[in-house]
């Protein structure tokens, strides 16, 4: 279908507008098997973040973000610090100016009461971002849905990372958004003493790891992105730590911040009607704001 020129979305601070649904792009992602990335197809992840700080009066884009409610944006606790962000929606090149995207401030943000900057290998590497506006669904911006609480990925179920992170180590920073194929790597497998070892908890998953492709620095805090069997999007991983080796090392693939671990701690922090919804949720057309619930 033809692309429908993209509108300025209206931001709320009051009543938001319900999403319809989660994890279901207006223009779906065009998945391969390439490996080493490649770009994305333009808003095919509209839940894609990108968190930005202030440097000396300009805006630099630090780590990715996902959209899980209309005024929520989940991150990596290591993301945040004691500078000025602001967190940009709707955008597939950074280095442009493109319509129908927006940046908002945020009005608070929580790190895991848990989370250590100083042993990253404890895991509760996960914020949540509360927008100081509400985001109206658009044709570009849309949220990611939340996959069930305690739920695993099996040992090579393919999923995507992206972001604007670099793809080889020491390579050029994108300005277009990446995607890079993924292959979960189970707990049992990741654990092992050539592996990652005792450093992966199991609030944590492991995806990448065959020397080829990996979340590099930059795409920190972006999701994993895993295709239910319904065909929605569930964001199931928040990029954590990699190894220090360089970015597609063998035996020591990207480590994310399990979702699934923390359903509860992340509608325990953002109360009331709320979009984080599971892929079995409602019906498509269902108002999910009305019925969904973590």
């Amino acid at each position: 279908s033809a692309r429908t020129s993209p509108t300025q979305p209206t931001l709320s601070a009051g009543h938001p507008t319900p999403y319809a649904s989660c994890g279901d792009p207006i223009y779906p992602p065009i998945v391969s098997r390439v490996v080493g990335g490649e770009d994305a197809r333009q808003n095919s992840w509209p839940w894609q973040a990108s968190l930005q700080y202030l440097s000396s009066g300009k805006w630099r884009h630090t780590c990715g973000g996902t959209l899980i409610a209309t005024n929520w944006v989940m991150t990596a606790a290591h993301c945040i610090g004691s500078r000025t962000y602001r967190v940009y929606l709707g955008k597939h090149n950074l280095a442009k100016d493109e319509s129908g995207s927006v940046a908002i401030s945020p009005e608070k943000i929580i790190v895991h009461p848990n989370w250590n900057p100083n042993r990253v290998a404890n895991g509760n590497d996960i914020a949540l971002i509360k927008l100081s506006q509400h985001v109206p669904p658009s044709n570009m911006i849309g949220p990611a849905c939340l996959p069930k609480p305690n739920s695993l990925l099996p040992n090579g179920a393919a999923c995507y990372v992206t972001g604007w992170g670099r793809l080889i180590t020491n390579g050029p920073l994108p300005d277009i958004l990446q995607q890079g194929l993924l292959l979960v790597v189970d707990h049992a497998t990741c654990t092992q003493p050539s592996w990652w070892g005792s450093t992966v908890k199991t609030t944590m998953v492991c995806a990448g790891g065959d020397g080829n492709i990996s979340s590099c620095n930059g795409d920190s805090g972006g999701p994993l992105n895993c295709q239910s069997s319904s065909g929605k999007w569930e964001v199931h991983g928040v990029v954590s730590f990699g190894s220090s080796l360089g970015c597609n090392y063998p035996r020591k693939p990207s480590v994310f911040t399990r979702v699934s671990a923390f359903n509860s701690w992340i509608s325990q922090v953002s109360p009331g009607p709320r979009l984080l919804c599971h892929a079995s949720g409602p019906p498509r057309g269902q108002n999910l704001w009305a019925v969904c619930r973590a």
